[in-house]
Formats: C-alpha cells, structure tokens, sequence
C-alpha cells in the first residue's frame, strides 16, 4: 500500500507523524527532569532514570513505527551477532546524512543500549533539547581551547576531570557512546577541500575519540565500527523520509580497543598521540575499501 503513495505525501506523513511523537514524548521527559532536579536522594534517581529510558524505548517505538508505516526501504544489515543491551560500547560510524541517526535506530534497537553522544556543554542551553539530553544523562564535554590553556596552564586537565566525573554514572548502568569521527556530515565539497585521502570519507578526528575513551576512564573496551553504505548518488533527508532509497547496506564490526589506547596522554604524549592517529587512519582505511567494494558489487 504504501508503494501507491505518492513519495512527498510518504515524507510529510512521516514527519509529521515522527514530530507528533517527539513532542507527546517530551511531556514526561522533561516531568521526570523536574523531578529528578528536585528529589535528589539516590534511590529517586536510580527510579528516574529507569523511567527515562522507559519512556526513550516507546519514543523509538513511535519513531520505528513511523517509519514502518511510510518506507518500502530494504535494510542490509550483517554483524549484529554478540552484541548485548548488557554491555558498555564506543559506536563508530561514517556520517554522511542526518537519516544516518534513524538508521543506527533500526540496525541496533534491541541490540545494544540506547546510545548517547558527547555533546558540548554550550548545548545544555538549547530550549527543550538540552534538559532532555540532561535528563537523561547526556555526556557533556568541557573542552577548553590551546590558547585559552597557554594562558591559564593551572585548568590543564581540568576538562577531562571534569568529564570524567560526569560519566561516573555510566558505571553501573551499561551505555553506547555514539561517535561521529569526521566531525561533520560527508559531502563533495568537504572532502575536496580537506583533500581526504579517502575516497568515501572524510578525514577522521582522532583527538575526539580519544577524548571520549579518555573520560570513559576504561569504562569501555569494545567498539562497534559500523559503516553506513547508501546506493551511489547524492541524496536528501527529505528523499530518505520520502522513501526514495530503495536499499541501505550496514556493516557491524565488534573490537576491542587496544589495551595501550585505553589509558594515554593525547594532547602531551607524542608517541601515543602518533600510535592512536595510526590505529585509526587503519580502521578508516579498511571502511573507505568496504565502501568501495559493496558499491563496486552493487553497480555490476
């Protein structure tokens, strides 16, 4: 039935119906927020936050079915085998498009805890957006800037402490930490001139991710790459609510960070610095040849 629908009418009901369940969601979102700044004994916030994800389950549930009821798109996704809600992951993907949020819905919902991203602490400010990300435990990174540090070398190290802190909460309660390496969305333009040496990505950011897994203090060890493959050819947000991409390809890879990455110095050690920018130079490497292979085979 819905192959009859015309693909603008498929977008608007798509969206409407996703916007319709964002905000029925945030009523209880930000009821439990109150709650959670006013009631500050520890047993309340291990309910509160049990409540939280309870209620983030049934937004994706209506996000899901939003998309269910307005795609006819195929989902190739391989990979997912041992992966558990139980464990703590680093989730590294390709970024190329905001559709790349829905799907990481779609691949890993049921498989893995619901994934949070390191945000920056200006955001906590964005009206409705930012006390949800607080409420339900969004890292919030302080990172101060090489010049601001040149002037003030007593707050060294104080960014990442205080980070550290934040994420202490994460130690009893298993997360994903979603992170997207390139920093920004992949398009022609950026990969031209930042004169890529990949050919479907861009260059990636390696100082974040070590940042990250610098204030996860060895909280996690296993990564899950995955690599986002859509069919050759620019596209839209708007084309992908309109159900205009027949078929996205998603690859899973589950590794263990290694042992000497999990504990370093990025910014002052020199040689660990050199050995992380190299492990994932590889890692980007061997995604930019899966890229390459999947859509080769695809358009034979």
């Amino acid at each position: 039935m819905k192959s009859f629908i015309a693909p603008t009418l498929r977008g608007v009901i798509a969206i409407s119906l996703m916007s319709m369940n964002t905000v029925f969601w945030a009523i209880p979102v930000h009821l439990l927020a109150l709650t959670k700044l006013l009631i500050r004994s520890h047993a309340w916030q291990v309910t509160c936050a049990r409540l939280l994800m309870d209620t983030v389950t049934c937004w994706i549930w209506g996000i899901l079915a939003a998309l269910r009821l307005t795609q006819d798109t195929v989902y190739d996704i391989e990979g997912r085998e041992g992966l558990s809600t139980s464990q703590w992951y680093f989730l590294n993907c390709n970024h190329q498009s905001w559709s790349d949020i829905l799907v990481l819905l779609i691949a890993f919902n049921g498989h893995i805890p619901f994934f949070k991203f390191f945000l920056k602490k200006q955001l906590l400010w964005v009206p409705l957006l930012g006390t949800s990300w607080w409420a339900l435990d969004y890292p919030f990174m302080e990172r101060f800037s090489k010049e601001f540090l040149d002037r003030n070398p007593h707050m060294k190290g104080t960014d990442l402490a205080t980070t550290r802190r934040m994420c202490e909460r994460y130690r009893h309660t298993p997360v994903s930490i979603l992170n997207f390496i390139e920093g920004t969305r992949f398009t022609r333009e950026k990969h031209a001139r930042q004169g890529s040496p990949y050919r479907h990505l861009l260059k990636p950011r390696a100082g974040g991710f070590a940042f990250a897994l610098a204030a996860m203090d060895g909280m996690i060890r296993d990564v899950i790459d995955v690599t986002i493959i859509y069919p050759r050819g620019g596209f839209t947000f708007w084309d992908y609510l309109c159900g205009r991409i027949d078929r996205i390809t998603v690859r899973v890879k589950k590794m263990q960070v290694p042992e000497v990455f999990l504990n370093g110095d990025y910014e002052n050690d020199r040689d660990f610095r050199e050995g992380f920018q190299a492990w994932v130079c590889t890692l980007w490497e061997e995604k930019d040849r899966l890229i390459e292979e999947n859509m080769a085979r695809n358009s034979g």
